[in-house]
């Protein structure tokens, strides 16, 4: 209000201030009367002379207490009227109330200033009704489309310009719009600061204060008496529909969108499938982030053992991974196919204590769980290293995609399991996925099959990786080809004719074979 033009016009004063200026001011009352405070409701700036206030200092400090306890925003006092100087009591008792104290040393029409003042008041909550329904038509329109949570989750940090954060009802996070530089500070050690974040915003709530600059603003995201989780702001600007309302329209549109979801728990899905795509494909800014962003949303690392899994082959119920591998005292986080993937397949990340076994015959049993029974004799089951730390289990989840890039298996013969701790050259691959040298050396030496598959649409690639597969039995690679022995050796001859290798060499052997695996790990 003071930067008002026809409030500057009687050259404003402030004798209190500081946090006493951020008192909102919902309208303002012009009086001179000592008994003015019983007229008040709270939240009004207050305009006077002074000319029928108290004289003697005991009631004037009794006058400014009256006002501030009927909860006066501020008191502007005009000059040269009736008062020469503001009494020191008056500035003593506002400055130990906390009230704004203002004057005007120049003389100004009362109603000009009512005017003004009002104006503003009423245009702000105009604007603030009109940006209300922007908002509550805009996540009307998401609920609408049936937009998942994660995207309600984007817009309303795209809305408010601020990090938002959806955590379930056990303080993990589902869903985070969160700049990734910020992520470690943030999730590490989310649930005791979410916990806290909740005590104080209840012990607001329970004070009938409203949320400071600093505070997380917390919004409950539940219908029908279900509550699922909750919103949350972290701080930022300020919003002409109220950071509030804007909040409380992104918890309907997910509390609807839940309520659709009936018993699926598409919250789960989503934000893990999310989160583990968004680390295979290098989505985020640290590894210190990385890690606690997995451990805010319920995958333990400290003190774990992790190992990435891909299943392949049949659809796999992603809904289902947490709770089987809760059955192994872990939790496990279930994300899409890997790149380049022709048949049905996710990737996982499976946490377990340090003493939890997880032979073949546990990861079976895990992944039978996760298919429908006609379907187990389609899985193959790709299983990296297990890994301690958010490094080595990015490692693991990368082997089990390399070793998942294989060729695939003919179906009907049970499930068929790939460790990463048998497979001594895809652990050398997936160490060495970064070194751009490594890429170019393979496609250097196998470009001639390359360009001769493209050109013909060939399958050299296949033979060869089919040969390598079984380079002590000529009649196994032929059958894992599906070409006849005479068709496969013809090919055999090509290759060796185009590589101007001799494919019996052990050396040529290994090479081809890293050269490969390096493409197949690169998704060509």
């Amino acid at each position: 209000m003071l930067a008002l033009d026809a409030v500057a016009h009687g050259v404003p004063e402030v004798l209190v201030g500081d946090e006493a200026l951020d008192a909102r001011v919902r309208w303002l009352h012009v009086s001179d009367s000592a008994g003015v405070a019983r007229l008040l409701d709270g939240g009004e700036l207050l305009l006077s002379t002074g000319s029928s206030w108290p004289v003697e200092p005991v009631d004037l400090r009794r006058f400014v207490d009256e006002l501030a306890d009927a909860g006066l925003s501020g008191l502007v006092l005009e000059l040269g009227t009736h008062y020469r100087y503001v009494p020191a009591v008056v500035v003593e008792a506002a400055r130990a109330r906390g009230l704004a104290l203002i004057v005007l040393h120049r003389e100004v029409k009362f109603v000009t200033l009512t005017e003004a003042v009002h104006s503003r008041i009423i245009t702000g909550q105009t604007d603030a009704l009109r940006a209300r329904d922007e908002v509550r038509e805009r996540f009307t329109a998401l609920v609408l489309r049936g937009s998942p949570a994660d995207f309600i989750v984007h817009q309303l940090a795209q809305t408010l310009g601020a990090p938002i954060v959806l955590e379930n009802l056990g303080y993990e996070v589902v869903a985070a719009e969160v700049p990734l530089a910020m992520e470690e500070e943030l999730f590490t050690e989310w649930e005791l600061r979410s916990r806290s974040a909740h005590r104080r915003s209840e012990q607001r709530r329970e004070r009938g204060t409203p949320a400071g600059a600093d505070d997380w603003l917390i919004v409950p995201v539940e219908a029908r008496g279900i509550r699922w989780g909750n919103l949350i702001a972290l701080p930022g600007p300020e919003h002409p529909a109220g950071r509030t309302a804007v909040l409380e329209q992104g918890a309907i549109a997910l509390a609807v969108g839940r309520l659709a979801d009936g018993d699926a728990d598409e919250w789960a899905r989503i934000g893990r499938r999310r989160l583990v795509d968004g680390l295979l494909a290098g989505r985020f800014a640290g590894v210190g982030g990385a890690a606690a962003r997995l451990e805010a949303s319920g995958l333990p690392l400290r003190g774990a053992k992790v190992h990435g899994l891909v299943v392949s082959g049949a659809p796999v119920s992603v809904d289902r991974a947490d709770a089987a591998a809760r059955a192994l005292r872990g939790r496990a986080l279930a994300g899409s196919a890997p790149a380049g993937a022709t048949a049905p397949a996710a990737t996982m990340l499976v946490s377990l204590p340090p003493d939890a076994v997880f032979d073949d015959a546990a990861v079976l049993a895990f992944v039978r769980s996760l298919v429908e029974p006609a379907d187990v004799d389609r899985l193959t089951v790709s299983v990296g290293r297990a890994a301690e730390g958010i490094e080595e289990a990015l490692a693991s989840v990368h082997e089990a995609v390399d070793l998942a890039g294989g060729r695939r298996r003919r179906a009907g013969r049970g499930p068929h399991l790939r460790r990463g701790e048998n497979r001594p050259l895809v652990q050398l691959v997936t160490a060495l996925r970064d070194d751009h040298r490594v890429l170019e050396h393979g496609e250097r030496m196998l470009a001639p099959l390359i360009s001769h598959d493209l050109q013909r649409s060939g399958d050299l690639l296949d033979v060869l990786e089919a040969m390598l597969e079984h380079p002590g039995n000529r009649t196994a690679a032929a059958s894992a080809s599906h070409l006849s022995r005479s068709v496969f050796y013809q090919r055999i001859a090509l290759i060796e004719e185009l590589l101007g290798a001799d494919l019996d060499d052990g050396e040529t052997q290994t090479a081809l074979h890293l050269a490969l695996l390096v493409r197949r790990s690169a998704g060509r």
